[in-house]
């Protein structure tokens, strides 16, 4: 009976074996490769038209819509980068899930028949905070040398890599997966020159995805850029981008000569679509049948293309990045909103000109007829919002047991302390001269606001503002005179608005940098202290500030309108809380929170960190709040303003997005 079961097993094992042989000649046919300057696709020649659309820039729930959309802008190909920070935003706290699920993200591309370009970094740019790298970098001591062939960095770059490569391995195209390229590092060639490092780029990746997949690099089309950003031979394709307009000829031509004969095929993997926006500028355009008009000039010539955005999305949380000029402080920082003009809009909508320009024009590439265009996304203004003020954010830190409080002779950076985003304390005391002092600030990152206290007063008094000293703008502050037995409060909030994410000054400490001085002085002695806000990629429960927010007693008290229009509070930073409702009968769907008539702040809705609004600096008055993240019933707002709240404490709930600041009190519902 013994031998009658092993025969029956092996009799059954016989044709599994030769499925899975079937399965894995199958898989093994796939081939994505590059020969006589073209891309081949198991054996037929392949024309890339693809679209960059980043999965930590949609709510995970809008994957699979975006998706479609693209599809039916007749995209076969989806590029992505992978941000180190959002996966790991501590040294070894890992974070794969939600919307850091790449896995899930290519799966879906590969369900809808997408191929992809994997742009792993460990440097992204991508107008994303330190362009991908995670802050603490910037604690290590000696400091560290990014993207360097420093050994130092070169250990954690194998770590990461080490832990994210083989994630994808599996879903390269000869396993059966969407992954035809990979790129080394990004734009490497407007930064340095340093081919050690792309060479153990390379060996890494190797070593991790296997000898098979294509590698490739992207520079701008520039023969300085080329020379040094490029690996010449056929074991790294060069790639190139360039402005949207320029002649493709000899920019393809110039390619040639950083690839092997017969390994060049024409590729702009950065096809500019639109522009990004920092705070302060006006909204960045592009015409659409302009935009049109170059794509169809590269197609034309059987050139390949990536559209950069094909969707850009929205920087959730703390991570846009920024940018600087010709020195260190003249910096700007990037927009919560990443629509960049793209043709798929932030919000998901394609019924607009520059979409159904470019789908027509790869409609003429196309060999298959196009997928019927999705309609756009509803969306629903669900009024006004009352809010309250809660509680003073001073207060609230004088009522934290400050664990993590650091003590120095002079400021250290946020990133010593360890907070990497959003907001640290300084605090430090000097002594009444009966005269106006002057503070100066010579480095801070990025902007700094400043109070004085006497602690002797009765109940201490309340914080007063005295001025705001800017990165982009640094200035002496007059300290009045104040009347005081004890020495006064000096109290200095700084704010992260984004790290650099490009050019030579992108080693971005925030914080203090410098000494202060005081009356030309060193004023020594100073506190740090932490004010946590949780960000895209954290919960609630890494916020104990937000924890003061008491939602249940706004719902006793919603109706109630209270008077906050004391003297002297408005330049004082607090949490405003408050509540909004959508009734069961209704459908939940987009909308926009629109903050005219307030300051500058950091808004959340149910816990979510909806990103940074700043209407008084403009262009972008609104923000985008993906329906995701509501719910029926109610959803509570919580927003940190931090500077002056609008008189009446109203936001309201509308279905458009505003990008010039103009009023639209008119159209909106009277409270």
């Amino acid at each position: 009976m013994a031998w009658e079961r092993r025969s029956t097993t092996d009799a059954l094992l016989i044709p599994l074996s030769l499925l899975a042989l079937g399965a894995f000649i199958l898989v093994n046919a796939r081939r994505f490769e590059i020969a006589e300057d073209r891309f081949w696709r198991d054996g037929e020649p392949f024309l890339i038209i693809g679209g960059d659309l980043h999965y930590f820039r949609v709510v995970p729930e809008y994957w699979e819509d975006r998706l479609l959309r693209a599809k039916a802008l007749g995209l076969n190909t989806i590029q992505t980068y992978v941000p180190w920070n959002l996966h790991e935003p501590k040294p070894g706290k890992l974070a794969f899930n939600d919307i850091a699920d790449l896995v899930l993200f290519l799966k879906l591309c590969q369900k809808h028949d997408f191929l992809v370009m994997l742009r792993p970094g460990p440097y992204i740019c991508a107008e994303w905070d330190l362009g991908g790298f995670p802050a603490w970098l910037l604690a290590i001591k000696p400091d560290i040398k990014l993207r360097s062939s420093d050994p130092a960095y070169l250990q954690q770059v194998d770590r990461w890599w080490g832990i994210l490569l083989p994630k994808v391995a599996s879903l390269l195209y000869e396993n059966g997966g969407p992954i035809i390229m990979v790129q080394i590092e990004n734009e490497f060639g407007s930064y340095g020159d340093d081919k050690a490092y792309l060479h153990h780029l390379v060996a890494l990746a190797r070593q991790h995805l296997g000898r098979n997949v294509i590698l490739y690099t992207t520079d701008g089309g520039s023969r300085e850029n080329l020379e040094k950003g490029t690996i010449r031979g056929d074991a790294v394709f060069s790639a190139v981008d360039f402005t949207t307009g320029d002649d493709p000829l000899p920019i393809f031509k110039l390619q040639k000569e950083f690839n092997s004969p017969g390994k060049s095929p024409s590729l702009s993997a950065e096809f500019y679509t639109g522009w990004l926006t920092h705070w302060g500028e006006k909204i960045a355009q592009t015409d659409a049948s302009f935009t049109a008009s170059a794509l169809q000039k590269i197609l034309s010539q059987n050139g390949s293309a990536v559209l950069y955005m094909a969707h850009g999305g929205t920087n959730f949380g703390f991570y846009n990045g920024a940018n600087t000029g010709g020195t260190e402080s003249n910096y700007k920082s990037d927009l919560t909103s990443y629509d960049y003009d793209a043709p798929i809009k932030e919000n998901g909508d394609v019924d607009n000109a520059k979409f159904k320009a470019l789908r027509r024009v790869i409609g003429l590439f196309n060999a298959a007829s196009l997928p019927s265009v999705p309609s756009n996304q509803e969306k629903t203004g669900y009024g006004p919002i009352r809010l309250q003020r809660k509680k003073f954010l001073f207060d609230i830190l004088n009522s934290i047991n400050h664990t993590d409080l650091v003590e120095s002779e002079k400021p250290i950076s946020m990133e010593s302390v360890g907070q990497m985003f959003g907001f640290l304390l300084y605090v430090s005391e000097y002594t009444a001269k009966g005269k106006e002092q002057i503070l100066s600030i010579p480095k801070v990152h990025d902007r700094a606001q400043v109070f004085i206290q006497c602690p002797s007063i009765d109940n201490g008094g309340r914080p007063t503002y005295v001025g705001t000293i800017e990165r982009w703008s640094i200035q002496e502050l007059v300290l009045p005179n104040v009347k005081c037995v004890s020495n006064i409060r000096l109290s200095v909030l700084v704010g992260n608005m984004g790290r650099v994410n490009y050019g030579p000054y992108m080693f971005d400490r925030k914080g203090i940098l410098s000494y202060v001085y005081l009356d030309g002085r060193n004023l020594n002695g100073w506190k740090m202290i932490s004010i946590p806000f949780h960000n895209l990629n954290e919960g609630p429960e890494t916020s104990p500030i937000l924890q003061v927010a008491d939602l249940q007693a706004i719902k006793k008290s919603k109706h109630k309108i209270l008077d906050n229009n004391q003297e002297g509070v408005y330049r004082e930073p607090a949490i405003y809380v408050g509540q909004f409702s959508i009734d069961k009968a209704t459908k939940v769907t987009d909308t926009y929170i629109s903050f005219t008539g307030w300051g500058k702040g950091v808004a959340f809705i149910n816990d979510f960190n909806v990103g940074r609004y700043w209407p008084s600096f403009g262009p972008q008055c609104n923000l985008y709040v993906p329906a995701p993240i509501l719910r029926h019933g109610e959803n509570d707002v919580l927003i940190l303003e931090l500077e002056s709240p609008n008189p009446k404490l109203v936001i309201n709930s509308i279905d458009q997005p505003d990008f010039d600041c103009r009023s639209r009190e008119s159209s909106l519902s009277q409270l």
